[in-house]
């Protein structure tokens, strides 16, 4: 039975998740902690700008985004420099180990997917996401 593209990219968002995770716990990385340090990697920012940046992860669970914070600045990841939250060299270690993992899983998850089929993908897929957003309106 042929499913529809709403099911399939409801799927395959719900595995990238997963895998996602899964990668990350094994350097005791949570998502939120990897994109926090993944902001700080191109520079330091005052806790309110990386607050905005990162809004869009954090919802507005305040608890959440302070627990995640602390306990990156209590494994050394993360240091204060001017009023800025800055990585430090282990933040700095850690941040590209993760990238080296996360890009080695995106290889093994595009096995079998040619470059063309893949930039073909991404282009009817947005236009997709464009025409739905303008049609929602």
């Amino acid at each position: 039975m042929n499913k529809p593209i709403g099911y399939w990219i409801k799927r395959l968002d719900a595995a990238l998740e997963v895998q996602l995770d899964s990668t990350l716990a094994r350097i005791k990385l949570t998502k939120r902690q990897w994109h926090t340090l993944g902001t700080l990697s191109e520079g330091a920012l005052l806790p309110d700008q990386l607050e905005d940046i990162l809004q869009p992860l954090w919802g507005g669970d305040v608890r959440l985004r302070e627990r995640e914070l602390a306990a990156l600045v209590g494994r050394g990841m993360i240091t204060m420099i001017d009023d800025r939250l800055a990585l430090s060299e282990r933040g700095r270690e850690k941040y590209h180990e993760a990238q080296r993992m996360v890009e080695d899983a995106r290889q093994d998850l595009s096995m079998g997917i040619g470059i063309d089929e893949y930039a073909m993908a991404l282009s009817v897929l947005e236009r997709m996401s464009l025409n739905a957003e303008r049609l929602a309106r």
